[in-house]
């Protein structure tokens, strides 16, 4: 059976959702994040060691405290052993992420997502034990790499060598179906959806008809789909 998450107010405790997640570390990412999945009906239990940072961001989230989360009992008392899902953010200090995942991992969290600062920590924090190593700058830097050097409006790298591409439709597809472009043999990429004037994404098929303006979806190896973005 699911653990709930449990949040302890002023006013006593109450059973939260199912879905609740906390976050331990509330710099630019946990904070984003935490925020983000506030937007999306998740409540949040933010964690942070400063004071500033808390006192910010109380309102926004669900429950937002000033703790040591490098002791098991602080954890404890604030009901993060009965998380599902537990997201450690903290930004430069390395032995407090690596601490607090440990305890996280005694625990017996079910799901935890933690950031790395480079290889090395990631290295760690996976023989930890932590289920998601995370590179929130290096993956961002990658992606802002392929988008610089080609046509692409944005780049999603789904697993090794596999990526999604949205670009605008070039003059291989324009005036055409998907059929008679044949861009999966030529190019070995794949159309996955269509969106026509700032309409609703449209699942491609081969009678799919495009125009000049289009917006696409194209799946493919990375080389493929960065040479097929950089048609014009």
């Amino acid at each position: 059976m699911a653990k709930n998450s449990i949040f302890t107010g002023v006013s006593g405790s109450r059973i939260a959702r199912a879905d609740s997640v906390a976050v331990i570390g509330l710099g630019r990412f946990g904070q984003e994040l935490a925020i983000e999945l506030m937007n999306t009906g998740t409540e949040v239990l933010g964690i942070d060691a400063r004071e500033d940072v808390v006192q910010r961001l109380n309102g926004q989230l669900t429950r937002v405290v000033v703790a040591d989360s490098t002791r098991e009992e602080v954890l404890r008392e604030l009901s993060v052993d009965q998380f599902e899902r537990v997201v450690v953010a903290i930004g430069s200090d390395l032995q407090a992420s690596i601490l607090t995942a440990s305890m996280l991992v005694s625990l017996g969290i079910p799901s935890i997502w933690a950031k790395a600062l480079n290889d090395a920590h990631g290295r760690i924090l996976s023989q930890l034990g932590v289920h998601h190593v995370v590179y929130p700058e290096k993956e961002m830097g990658r992606r802002v790499a392929h988008l610089v050097r080609g046509a692409a409006l944005d780049f999603l790298e789904i697993d090794n060598d596999y990526v999604i591409v949205k670009m605008t439709a070039n003059s291989e597809l324009v005036g055409r179906t998907l059929g008679e472009s044949r861009v999966r043999s030529r190019f070995n990429v794949t159309i996955l959806a269509i969106r026509h004037d700032d309409a609703v994404w449209l699942p491609a098929d081969s009678l799919s008809e495009l125009v000049d303006g289009d917006v696409i979806l194209v799946g493919g190896s990375t080389r493929a789909a960065e040479e097929f973005a950089q048609i014009v």
